[in-house]
């Protein structure tokens, strides 16, 4: 626990984790008596970890599906999608500082349980969904390589289990972390790729907003960034790690970087496709996972391009995996009320761990029936789009209603953000209703 005399008012304070790292653990109990720099370095995790996540397969897929369709277009998006990003997880997390309490319990708490079971809803819809783009995304490595489908998945779902079946809440995320490293290697390729400024510029400056199809992909690239999970994910973590309000600094900074380097990928993405792909097919539609390897060929050669494609699209694939599954497993724990938390053993938190691996198994089989990945893919991030409204609605009320006055959301700053929330549920909605029926 934090001195007494640094204790806010109004705020219970976090217990540790049962199972809480030893070393971070005192470290965790004392966060004034270090700089901001070291501090950053122990909080560090939930926000990396979710931004990664957020570059996920899926996200990957529909990046390069936006680059090899209508070029270098849509870099403008990924730049103006960072502050939104942070804007929506820096909430989310504040509330998980302050309250102590998982978005679900919370909005249990603050609007009834009729709320709460809306929104797990879509919290589910959303990581299935999401599932299903991890497993393609992993699905199309391992043919790649000639691996079978049933391989490939199979032995991810096995090492998964063991992950977070034997791991504390830093254990895991601390393999989340490197995994996701992963996904840096298509930040160079991009620069390898030297795109063109001048056609940059011109790219962005030409935006079809009257055509459906990149209207739909706008929606796409929207419900790519912003997930419903994602809030869910960030708010539980925060407290499962064992963090309180003491932390909210180091974790912002934590959340802003993240929301940096989450966009930072998906451009690279977009732009080595649009220099390979785009560029030499223009308004190509990508049919299958493999194809977006092809972009990387002109740059690393055949073999290369694969090996670091495989370990971009892994990292992605894999560290949202975790990320989506324990988010289901948190949130609808949260409405139920079962135990949920890494700290528990298997035994003792039974649901928490059957919802994880069924949601695994879900997602893992739709894939395995031979749907259209690519289209799979994209469809599910504008299904996300749609879910806006609801998702960002209730976080902006709860940032507004359940939060002690020092950290609510209030003044000018409250009509930002709710401005920020109204006009990307209007882009995301609108954009994908035209980009469907248009």
């Amino acid at each position: 626990m934090p001195a007494q005399h640094e204790k806010p008012p109004a705020v219970t304070q976090a217990r540790l984790p049962e199972q809480q790292n030893s070393m971070v653990a005192p470290l965790l109990k004392r966060p004034s008596k270090l700089p901001l720099w070291k501090m950053l370095l122990v909080v560090a995790g939930p926000g990396l970890v979710v931004m990664l996540a957020d570059t996920d397969a899926g996200s990957v897929i529909t990046a390069a599906q936006s680059g090899a369709q209508f070029g270098y277009s849509l870099v403008l998006l990924q730049l103006i999608l960072v502050p939104i990003l942070y804007i929506v997880q820096e909430l989310t997390v504040r509330l998980g500082l302050v309250t102590q309490k998982g978005h679900g319990e919370l909005i249990s708490a603050s609007f009834g349980k009729a709320w709460a079971w809306l929104s797990v809803s879509t919290l589910m819809v959303s990581c299935i969904g999401a599932l299903l783009t991890e497993f393609a995304g992993i699905e199309g490595v391992g043919r790649l390589f000639g691996i079978s489908p049933w391989i490939s998945i199979g032995m991810t779902i096995v090492f998964l289990v063991v992950v977070v079946g034997t791991g504390s809440y830093r254990q895991v995320e601390v393999i989340a972390l490197f995994i996701g490293l992963f996904e840096l290697a298509f930040i160079g390729v991009a620069l390898a790729c030297h795109p063109s400024p001048a056609a940059m510029l011109a790219a962005v400056r030409s935006q079809e907003i009257h055509n459906p199809a990149y209207l739909f992909l706008i929606a796409g690239n929207v419900g790519a960034v912003i997930m419903p999970w994602m809030v869910f994910y960030q708010q539980s973590a925060v407290i499962d790690k064992g963090l309180n309000i003491t932390h909210l600094k180091p974790a912002r900074l934590d959340t802003a970087i993240g929301a940096v380097v989450t966009q930072v990928i998906m451009a690279a993405v977009l732009i080595f496709t649009a220099a390979s792909i785009g560029r030499n097919h223009s308004r190509v539609s990508l049919d299958n996972v493999q194809q977006i390897a092809t972009a990387l060929t002109p740059v690393l050669g055949h073999s290369w391009g694969r090996v670091v494609f495989a370990l971009g699209m892994l990292g992605a694939a894999m560290v949202a995996t975790i990320v989506v599954s324990l988010t289901a497993a948190w949130g609808l724990g949260e409405v139920a009320g079962y135990k949920r938390s890494l700290a528990h053993h298997p035994f003792e938190a039974p649901w928490f761990y059957g919802v994880y691996l069924t949601c695994l198994l879900i997602g893992a089989g739709i894939v395995l029936s031979g749907v259209n990945l690519v289209r799979l893919t994209v469809g599910v991030e504008v299904m996300n789009a749609l879910l806006l409204p609801i998702v960002l609605g209730l976080l902006f009320l709860l940032a507004r209603k359940a939060l002690p006055d020092p950290w609510r959301l209030k003044g000018p700053y409250a009509w930002v953000v709710g401005f920020v929330v109204l006009l990307t549920s209007l882009v995301g909605v609108y954009a994908g209703i035209a980009g469907v029926w248009g």
